[in-house]
């Protein structure tokens, strides 16, 4: 009986989470992060950025990291805050949820990189909620918004970050691109 149950909870854990959405105009620096998923059955209602703010005549990087706020579809009780690899830099934004429902698909902010200046990457993103609210996340205004991810029909329910670790004394960009995980149940 133990084995019976612990494979439904392995067969539940792996059909949670059925594809990858993603958009083209991420930055090119960094590494992926690993993969942060919602408990089951909960999927990302809300979201905060890390951003950190202009620097003058300063090293720019912008957006840092994206946290998600998984709760039930039709609740938002918090159940678990995810979020993949993040830079150092800046402070969390407060949260913004869907008023019902929660994250279907994004669109990226990146400014394209400038060769000899100081690059930021990505700086802002969008969601799209099941309700059909669009919210705009507190970065910043360097770049522009790419294309619109395919939508995930059940909600986003995972994240995963491409990150360029501290340059020391070079052109620091912090993170660079995001995928999400659709959600199955």
């Amino acid at each position: 009986m133990k084995n019976l149950a612990l494979i439904a909870s392995l067969l539940q854990a792996t059909l949670t989470y059925s594809s990858t959405i993603l958009v083209d105009n991420g930055g090119p620096w960094g590494d992926w992060g690993s993969t942060e998923k919602c408990p089951p059955g909960t999927m990302a209602r809300g979201f905060s950025l890390l951003v950190e703010p202009p620097q003058g005549n300063g090293d720019d990087t912008a957006l840092n990291g994206v946290k998600l706020y998984c709760a039930r579809r039709s609740s938002r009780k918090l159940k678990a805050t995810i979020t993949s690899a993040r830079g150092s830099w800046g402070t969390w934004t407060s949260v913004q949820w869907c008023p019902s429902g929660g994250l279907i698909n994004f669109s990226l902010k990146v400014e394209a990189p400038i060769g000899d200046g100081d690059d930021t990457a990505a700086n802002n993103i969008m969601f799209q909620c099941s309700d059909y609210t669009v919210l705009r996340g507190y970065g910043e205004r360097w770049g522009t918004f790419g294309p619109w991810s395919d939508i995930c029909h059940e909600g986003i329910c995972g994240i995963r970050t491409k990150l360029e670790a501290p340059q020391g004394n070079g052109d620091d960009t912090a993170l660079n691109d995001v995928r999400f995980l659709c959600c199955y149940n």
